[in-house]
């Protein structure tokens, strides 16, 4: 009998730890998916949470210093342009990044107007626009 009782508690344990660990992993990496006009309607109550925020990169405002790997830039709507929020990223600048591409910004704001991100990711825009058939060319939107 005893060895059975050990044998449940050690298996109660086990089930449990891995319980845990995967209840800290998703509470840990969840976060907020949104668009900038999403964001900005609720920025105050978003401070210190992760999120994730799609926009296009505002030409001008880009900032990139390669030896200190510091890149700053404007992040504004994707379709109207709207109103910008500043963006800080230390890391090594992704492939696709530049003026007027849409990205996605992961990481928190800390409620002073400057959105601190650990993760930026972009897209390839050649593969969703449309070609125009006179010229061969590519439209953008």
């Amino acid at each position: 009998m005893q060895r059975k009782t050990r044998f449940l508690v050690g298996g109660v344990l086990l089930v449990g730890a891995v319980g845990y660990l995967m209840y800290a992993a998703v509470s840990e990496t969840s976060v907020y998916y949104l668009t900038m006009d999403e964001f900005q309607a609720k920025k105050e109550a978003l401070v210190g949470e992760g999120v994730r925020i799609a926009g296009r990169v505002r030409p001008g405002t880009v900032e990139w210093d390669p030896k200190t790997l510091v890149l700053r830039f404007s992040l504004a709507n994707i379709r109207t342009g709207g109103d910008g929020l500043m963006v800080h990223y230390t890391g090594v600048l992704p492939d696709m990044f530049g003026e007027g591409r849409d990205v996605i910004v992961e990481g928190k704001y800390a409620g002073d107007g400057v959105f601190r991100a650990h993760t930026i990711l972009t897209s390839c825009p050649s593969k969703y626009e449309a070609e125009d058939k006179a010229t061969g060319a590519r439209a953008s939107g």
